[in-house]
């Protein structure tokens, strides 16, 4: 690893009220020199560090629900890193990973961005290199949780439609317009505005396109029920 230029310690986030809510910049290799330097430099840029000599060491802590990335060596014995983001992307976490390798190659680092990576750098690396990277992981992550709260509350706000308003928002989200909606269920236009009113109401949302961009949040599964 390079030595950069000196940094100034940035805010994490003014938004942040605990240090479970900072994010965290987890390091896994297996090399503990390292491990040092790495969490040396995370911290002398305002970042949280945590570090573990192995995959498996990590899977066994309570760290990867935590806000933030991960700096992965790729071979490591046991599990490699490539495995590990494999792992995660199988059991729905994914989490924003940075491979940092002295063993890369062309098909491995083609591997690992093709299935998310933020980056894939080689030792030795600049300083600002790196950091840039875990800037843009954190980011990642932070839209990526966002994004999951956003669909939360609308997951909420759908359970308390009763099943004719699913079915108007299905076919407001396809659309459709009241007088074919109104056709489509046999029910009258004037029902058709109630319940669209009432839909509209429940899911937060002032018109037709907030609507639909709530709907559009929902997961595939979700939005698909609604055509049964």
């Amino acid at each position: 690893m390079g030595v950069g230029q000196p940094f100034l310690r940035r805010s994490l986030s003014p938004q942040l009220g605990s240090e479970e809510d900072e994010p965290l910049v987890i390091i896994v290799d297996d090399d503990a020199s390292v491990r040092a330097a790495l969490s040396e430099l995370i911290l002398s840029a305002g970042f949280r560090p945590v570090s573990f000599a192995s995959t498996r060491e990590l899977l066994d802590a309570d760290t990867l629900d935590a806000p933030g990335c991960l700096i992965l060596d790729v071979r490591m014995p046991g599990e490699s890193g490539l495995h590990l983001q494999r792992h995660l992307a199988d059991n729905g976490n994914p989490k924003p990973i940075i491979f940092l390798t002295g063993h890369g190659d062309i098909p491995m680092t083609v591997e690992a961005m093709k299935a998310g990576a933020v980056d894939f750098l080689t030792k030795p690396v600049r300083d600002q290199t790196l950091l840039d990277a875990v800037t843009a992981g954190i980011a990642m992550d932070a839209e990526r949780r966002a994004e999951a709260a956003i669909s939360r509350l609308n997951i909420e706000r759908l359970e308390t439609l009763t099943q004719r308003e699913r079915e108007v928002l299905y076919e407001v989200a396809r659309g459709r317009l009241n007088k074919q909606i109104a056709f489509d269920l046999g029910i009258s236009e004037v029902t058709v505005k109630a319940h669209r009113s009432s839909v509209m109401h429940k899911m937060g949302a002032a018109s037709v396109g907030e609507l639909i961009r709530a709907f559009e949040t929902l997961p595939a599964q979700m939005r698909q029920a609604g055509a049964r």
